[in-house]
């Protein structure tokens, strides 16, 4: 770096800091020491230690290694496949007909689809913190949508668990140990059956809590071997689907006129039959008749209809997808009938009609409508956040998340599909309706049809239901100790305590009593669409922040993901409304209201950690979180002598700049007494408002009269806008003519400008060549936006492009960054840290590494400060001769006046003057002329030729590259904190930016206003 040593101008440079940039370089690095500290950077949150540990077995930290497929699809597929698809497609199909299914799956598949594209905006919206869903999503939405969206998420996962424990000890009672019922009763089937669930249901949720509270990671060992159930049965599956084709399976199902009849208590499908030539009644003939007898009476019905056997699955090929087209939707309690023509009862047997609810038909247990259908099937398409759960363990989370999610759910939608119409063309209507498969020997219906026997899907989707409520009584209570840890909801903090190995105890007993009311309600059925309410609730809820983010352009809402837009977030925002009005209007309500409450209620204790913030203006002393700072401007204009603005094109970037977004305040100084002036200011005012509607810059605008125009601007910066409604940033044009200004206040009040916005805490953006920028009609194209980063002071520079490419002036030029290497530097290891950097930053743009080797300063450098030291020093002393002629010119007139009012004699006063200033005037010559032969005599101040040096290289570099860019953003160097040199310092930028058509000097305030977080 050209930074000078030695005492002489042949000296070489120091390889370390630029002169320019040295005095400011505790509170602003280099570029370089940034890079390196953010290459060496972990990424750690809150909570990671309780809930992520990737630890080995001697105890040594891994780092993340998991990919895109096994990290985040296959967690994925494992937590959407599941029970709904084992227990109750098959129903869904033959109740709401292929079409009406397949309506059912595909809505709830765009549902989810549309909702990971949301999800995968936020991941890529930033470096994805470990912890999973819950941190990705309150990070990025905020303490009230992450608060809302959290709870929701974690009730949403206890009922998935009393759910999959409901499926599974349905499983279990159903085909695996059917003798195993607690309770037994004929006559109330169904309450019996509910009992027993609530029996073995508590005692399977206890288990499971005991294994997630002995040690989580034998339930993680396990999961493998839960997927590889699930992959195994869907397998099964698709083979049977394929052997039905070739060679259907024999399993018939046995029907009574049209009705279907529970198979299990009988062996044959006959009446009577034939043995040794006389004819025996069958165990059928007892179940409808008072005796085994042959003149026995009968059910008129059964004496009526004949008993015939059909297939169960005819097969693919068979021509049965044109009946199960349509949907056939029945009351509670009603007869499982075929569509076939039958002998009806005569009006004078049908007193002796026995009760149906004492034959062996296969009944319809709760009344079915299509609405009913969606609400049981939409959790079968949740399970899309797993992949997210596991961002800790990821290599590149924010690759892996949008990839792998989306795949999984696409994998699984093609199955659910292809599932709909095989088992629509594959299977009997009847025995699709038949919920429990009684009519095939209690036989899961999806059992029937799989190869090579159903014993394979029964175990399987036993193991793959136990897996799923292992997993959601783990995950649960840490999602529940994550939002306890975040301090949102005060009375949820005791559940933020953990053991001693980080287990959440008391989160688990909560959530194993929450699921035991899961548990207690004993059935799948009702069961299904609670939970689909809290994760329609979530999903609604990321829809929504996603849009909002996009449609208030906040800054720091840039996704990488590029199939994102807000039309797709707000479309998946009314398809999770619909479907929870549809699913059940009265949960819906309740989910509302629910989420609605949890919503305004952090809002109203103010959540002290303010992570995102929808308002615009919030009026509150705090400052903003860095991910939502954006520039709120103060634009000091300048007026001409008719109080006309002087450079509209200011008022030009400033609605470039902010698009109608934030606070903008315009603001001038006129010189004079506000009495004397105030009809000015007025006009001032009506003439700024009149060029800030013709530049179509939205804000508001003030006018001030003050003695001084330093004091004006200075009273502008402390005091503009009101509590909130604060500017952070002012906006000023480069004094362009200084050099040939006969006074010398322009500069200086420009320097005390720099001087009290860094004292403010404000950062200031300066405009070079202000005329020449593009007004709001032009349209810039093929250019670039070139960075300049030679310091960090908070990231504005990278900010700031980013703010203008949203306007459509400058949306299709490229923006290009280049940093500085110096001769100790890496510049191969610094242009990957700093691509990586950007890359986490979400910009789109090309970096670029330029090196400045050390040279030694040229003599044309040490000539310029020279001149320049010389030209300062003879202003300064025909500054001091004009200030001095001026005082005496008053004094003798000041005299002359006082002659006339009775003072001493003229003539006195004449002579006296003359002798004393005879002597003085002829010192004070001698004095000057030997000032300006010292002037030409005298020597360069060495810390001017080093910040000289600096300027002169950093301009060549600077011209060599960017002097074709449509702009040019250059760090601003502070000014000198010794005023003596403060026209020096304007001379330093005015070589710094020679050769530069537009430029804008960027200072930060002092504070980060970009982050590489969501």
């Amino acid at each position: 770096s050209p930074f000078i040593t030695t005492g002489d101008h042949e000296g070489s440079c120091d390889g370390k800091n630029m002169a320019l940039f040295e005095e400011e370089m505790d509170s602003t690095p280099m570029v370089s020491a940034l890079l390196n500290k953010l290459a060496n950077y972990t990424n750690l949150t809150q909570g990671v230690i309780d809930h992520e540990k990737a630890e080995s077995e001697d105890g040594v930290k891994k780092g993340p290694q998991m990919g895109t497929f096994i990290g985040v699809y296959l967690p994925c597929m494992q937590n959407i496949l599941g029970v709904i698809l084992f227990l109750r497609l098959t129903w869904i199909v033959g109740t709401a007909g292929i079409l009406g299914s397949f309506a059912i799956v595909f809505m709830c598949c765009v549902c989810t689809l549309l909702t990971a594209i949301s999800m995968s905006a936020i991941a890529t919206n930033g470096v994805v913190p470990a912890g999973g869903s819950y941190y990705m999503i309150s990070r990025a939405l905020g303490p009230e949508f992450g608060g809302a969206v959290g709870l929701c998420l974690y009730l949403g996962t206890t009922f998935a668990g009393s759910m999959y424990i409901l499926g599974t000890i349905e499983i279990l009672l159903m085909y695996i140990v059917p003798d195993g019922a607690l309770f037994v009763d004929k006559a109330n089937e169904p309450l019996a059956q509910q009992n027993n669930m609530r029996v073995y249901g508590t005692c399977c949720l206890a288990l499971m809590a005991l294994m997630v509270f002995v040690g989580v990671k034998y339930v993680n060992k396990l999961a493998l071997v839960f997927l590889s159930c699930v992959i195994l049965s869907i397998m099964a599956i698709y083979a049977g689907v394929i052997r039905s084709a070739i060679s259907p399976p024999d399993f018939q199902i046995c029907l009574l006129g049209n009705r279907t009849l529970k198979n299990h208590d009988f062996e044959k499908c006959l009446k009577t039959e034939v043995i040794n030539n006389s004819t025996v009644t069958t165990q059928l003939w007892e179940q409808f008749c008072n005796g085994s007898s042959i003149d026995a009476d009968c059910d008129p019905y059964f004496a009526l209809n004949n008993v015939t056997e059909t297939k169960a699955i005819p097969g693919l090929l068979s021509g049965v997808i044109s009946e199960n087209l349509w949907g056939t939707y029945v009351p509670y309690d009603t007869v499982l009938e075929k569509n076939l023509s039958v002998a009806e009862v005569p009006e004078s047997e049908k007193e002796k009609l026995k009760n149906v609810k004492d034959m062996p038909y296969v009944f319809n247990d709760i009344t079915t409508y299509f609405t009913l259908m969606v609400g049981i099937f939409f959790p079968s398409v949740t399970g899309i956040l797993a992949g997210s759960n596991r961002s800790g363990d990821l290599r590149d989370a924010q690759r892996s998340i949008p990839i792998g999610t989306i795949l999984a759910i696409v994998t699984t939608s093609i199955i659910y599909l292809s599932c709909v119409v095989v088992f629509g063309a594959c299977v009997e209507g009847v025995v699709l309706r038949d919920k429990f498969g009684f009519s095939v020997k209690r036989t899961p219906v999806i059992g029937i049809l799989a190869w090579p026997s159903p014993w394979v899907l029964v175990i399987g989707s036993f193991f793959s239901c136990c897996g799923a409520g292992l997993q959601s009584l783990t995950s649960a209570p840490r999602l529940l100790q994550a939002i306890a840890h975040d301090g949102l909801v005060p009375f949820l903090q005791v559940f933020g305590h953990s053991k001693s190995n980080g287990e959440p105890t008391w989160a688990l007993l909560l959530t194993a009593g929450i699921c035991e009311i899961g548990i207690l309600i004993a059935s799948l059925d009702v069961v299904a669409p609670i939970l689909s309410m809290f994760f329609l609730m979530c999903y609604l809820f990321v829809n929504l922040a996603c849009a909002v983010q996009t449609l208030l352009r906040t800054p720091n809402w840039r996704p990488r993901f590029k199939f994102y837009h807000w039309t797709l977030s707000f479309l998946g925002m009314s398809l999770c409304l619909s479907l929870m009005f549809v699913s059940s209007w009265g949960y819906a309500l309740f989910g509302m209201l629910f989420a609605g409450c949890v919503y305004k209620y952090i809002e109203y204790r103010g959540a002290e950690k303010e992570w995102a913030q929808y308002a615009l203006i919030k009026l509150e002393e705090a400052p903003p979180h860095t991910k939502n700072w954006r520039p709120q401007l103060l634009v000091l204009l300048s007026l001409d002598s008719d109080l006309m603005v002087k450079h509209p094109r200011l008022l030009s970037l400033t609605s470039q700049l902010k698009a109608g977004k934030g606070l903008t305040i315009v603001c001038s100084v006129l010189q004079g007494i506000y009495m004397n002036r105030g009809a000015d200011a007025k006009r001032s005012e009506k003439n700024i408002k009149a060029a800030m509607a013709a530049e179509k810059t939205k804000g508001f605008c003030h006018a001030v009269v003050c003695s001084n125009l330093r004091d004006g601007f200075s009273n502008l910066i402390q005091s503009a806008g009101l509590g909130g409604m604060k500017h952070n940033t002012v906006l000023m044009a480069w004094p362009c003519n200084w050099r040939q200004a006969e006074d010398s206040s322009s500069w200086k009040n420009f320097i005390e400008t720099v001087r009290e916005t860094t004292s403010a805490h404000q950062a200031l953006l300066v405009a070079k060549n202000i005329d020449s920028f593009p007004c709001n009609t032009e349209r810039l194209t093929e250019g670039t936006i070139d960075v300049w980063w030679i310091v960090h002071d908070g990231g504005l520079l990278m900010l700031l492009p980013f703010l203008l490419r949203q306007h459509k002036v400058w949306k299709k030029c490229k923006m290009r960054i280049f940093t500085v290497a110096h001769l100790d530097d890496n510049s191969i290891q610094m242009k990957k840290d700093l691509y990586m950097f950007i890359y986490q930053l979400r910009l789109d743009a090309e970096v670029e590494v330029v090196e400045m080797h050390a040279s030694d300063i040229s003599a044309f450098t040490y000539e310029k400060t020279l001149v320049m030291e010389q030209r300062s020093q003879l202003l300064r002393q025909m500054q001091l001769s004009k200030t001095e002629r001026e005082r005496e010119a008053h004094m003798f007139h000041g005299k002359n006046t006082k002659s006339h009012t009775g003072s001493p004699s003229s003539d006195h006063v004449h002579m006296t003057w003359t002798k004393e200033k005879f002597i003085s005037e002829r010192n004070r010559h001698r004095e000057a002329s030997q000032g300006v032969r010292d002037i030409f005599n005298m020597k360069p101040n060495q810390s001017n030729v080093r910040r000289m040096h600096t300027a002169v290289k950093l301009n060549e570099v600077v011209v060599n590259k960017s002097q074709g860019a449509h702009l040019v953003l250059l760090n601003m160097p502070g000014p000198p904190k010794n005023k003596g040199g403060d026209e020096n310092y304007m001379e330093f930028l005015e070589v710094l930016m020679e050769g530069l058509d537009r430029v804008l000097l960027v200072r930060g305030g002092g504070r980060e206003v970009i982050t590489i977080y969501s």
